[in-house]
């Protein structure tokens, strides 16, 4: 199992306990075809659900854990209604429609498995009615809107490469009076510089960035070996070609990972930093590079940019040179459903390359 699904596996386990009985037996029927990262997902939603259950004495449990089947199957339409109404108003913040979608998806997913596949000692279904067979869950995720909220707020064209200019030189100039941050630029701009390289260059997701070891990576033939979202055999990776800036920016990075980090042989982490208090290179988390991406982005102008943005930038690109297929297989896609945003986001870019044209 890859590092990001140990942290989440073990966060999941962590989590899963304070679930009633018939959780935790949905979320192991589920674990040999979902990633501990969605399933952690669904107990989360399942903890907002059963709170708010008992917050509106719709179950006399007292805690989480002890919500009952019986409970579940007195529900009414009206309940499920005012549920929807408290996540899209609840005061600590309105979740968006594709969130909520996805809350109720969730709450599908198991009262379909507690009424339709699960069985009491009897062998009948462990929930006799199923209140979330009746409620219709639209689709609001669609490529064409996804691309309409993406335009204008991923880099094109030469900003690609001067993203990562900045990261080498121009952040910089912007903190020269910085002394903290001029220091800091000065120890990780290589690193930096290679892992939004990477990504600009190959579409990983951060999960693939911060999973990569130096045994994953193929300088020669510019390649990476990845495990990929959605595939569950633990012993397959994907090789995952970049392109040639990536290549220079890696053996760069490279030249400086073991002495500038202190990192030792058994280190395995491609992408290593030292953390505070420390004085050995360990594996990046997702968070740090996350964070790192939106510190440059700010200075360079595009503060709404981020590590997923710089995936769909690279994708963008890719797809005006390739066609769908192609694009689906770079980017470990499921299905090209998800990669047709990158169709209606390079409407507009071609329509603007044939202005500029003309001029």
């Amino acid at each position: 199992m890859h590092i990001q699904k140990e942290t989440d596996r073990r966060k999941l386990d962590e989590r899963v306990v304070t679930m009633p009985w018939f959780v935790q037996q949905f979320i192991d029927y589920k674990l040999p075809d979902l990633s501990p990262s969605t399933l952690l997902e669904y107990v989360r939603d399942y903890d907002t659900f059963f709170t708010w259950l008992r917050a509106e004495g719709l179950s006399q449990a007292e805690s989480n854990t002890s919500v009952t089947l019986k409970e579940l199957e007195m529900l009414r339409m009206d309940s499920i209604t005012g549920y929807r109404i408290y996540l899209t108003t609840k005061r600590e913040g309105a979740n968006s429609r594709i969130t909520i979608s996805r809350k109720l998806s969730s709450l599908r997913s198991l009262f379909h498995y507690l009424s339709q596949i699960a069985e009491d000692e009897e062998f009948y279904p462990l929930l006799k009615r199923n209140i979330m067979a009746k409620v219709e869950i639209k689709r609001v995720h669609k490529p064409k809107d996804t691309a309409a909220k993406l335009k204008g707020k991923i880099l094109e064209e030469d900003e690609l490469l001067e993203f990562i200019g900045y990261i080498l030189e121009g952040y910089a100039k912007d903190m020269e009076k910085n002394k903290q941050a001029l220091y800091s630029h000065s120890m990780n701009r290589e690193r930096d510089a290679c892992i939004a390289s990477l990504i600009l260059n190959s579409g990983l997701r951060v999960s693939e960035i911060v999973n990569l070891n130096v045994d994953d990576l193929d300088l020669n033939n510019k390649v990476l070996y990845v495990y990929r979202k959605g595939n569950n055999d633990e012993t397959f990776k994907n090789p995952v070609y970049y392109r040639e800036q990536a290549k220079d920016d890696l053996m760069n990075y490279m030249e400086l990972r073991t002495l500038r980090y202190h990192t030792p042989k058994k280190e395995k982490a491609l992408f290593v930093t030292v953390p505070n208090g420390q004085k050995e290179g360990k594996r990046m988390t997702k968070r740090a590079i996350q964070a790192m991406i939106i510190k440059y982005a700010k200075g360079f102008g595009k503060p709404y940019l981020t590590v997923h943005k710089l995936r769909h930038s690279f994708a963008t690109d890719y797809y005006l040179q390739n066609d769908i297929y192609k694009t689906k297989e770079q980017l470990g896609h499921a299905s090209t459903e998800t990669t047709e945003v990158y169709a209606h986001l390079t409407d507009k870019t071609m329509s603007e390359a044939i202005e500029r044209r003309i001029e």
